[in-house]
């Protein structure tokens, strides 16, 4: 890390206390520069662009639901910056995945500092997802991956190589972000490939 560089920080959550609370902690660090906060989603790209965050620290609980599958395509404007997690009460595991880091409620002052500054060497040396839309047929992929097929099942139903299943699948990780069945899974009924009544 390059002495005397400061990361900007933009914290969105609702609360005014724990705003304060970490705006308070950023302020007294050298590493960090306090930029703003933004209370809710609402015009979210339109608010962010002139603060020119370089960490973004979000509650996942005010992303709406259906939008929680596909963190960074929600700042793919500001895809130089790492997106971190604000946590106090329970968020799924295979949404946190998707962070650069995750910060609790009750870290102390050092682990807060590992974890922003962890967060953007992790999103400098990381592929973030493209955000680009699944073609036809990785949406074909992404639907019998979420009933539970397996690649060489997978490439008799679709009649391709095993090979090509698992180009599509990395594909599919590439553009969604995610990597788990059970992740895939969420994102496929959230995204209406398939209903609940469609497997067992």
């Amino acid at each position: 890390m390059m002495q005397n560089k400061q990361y900007r920080v933009v914290v969105i959550e609702p609360s005014p206390i724990i705003i304060s609370g970490i705006k308070h902690l950023i302020e007294n660090s050298k590493d960090f520069l306090y930029v703003g906060s933004i209370a809710d989603m609402e015009f979210l790209i339109q608010r962010l662009t002139p603060l020119r965050p370089e960490i973004i620290i979000i509650n996942p609980s005010i992303i709406d639901f259906h939008k929680r599958s596909s963190v960074h395509s929600l700042f793919q404007n500001f895809s130089d910056a790492s997106i971190v997690a604000l946590c106090y009460n329970f968020i799924d595991s295979n949404i946190l995945k998707q962070f650069d880091g995750i910060i609790e409620i009750n870290d102390e002052k050092l682990k807060i500092e590992n974890t922003l500054i962890n967060s953007v060497n992790k999103n400098k040396n990381s592929e973030t997802p493209d955000s680009s839309e699944l073609s036809d047929r990785e949406k074909e992929i992404l639907i019998s991956i979420a009933k539970g097929f397996q690649n060489k099942e997978i490439a008799d139903i679709h009649n391709i190589s095993i090979h090509t299943v698992i180009s599509h699948r990395k594909n599919i990780t590439r553009k969604t972000g995610i990597k788990s069945v059970s992740g895939l899974t969420i994102y496929a009924l959230l995204n209406n490939l398939i209903n609940q009544n469609e497997f067992s």
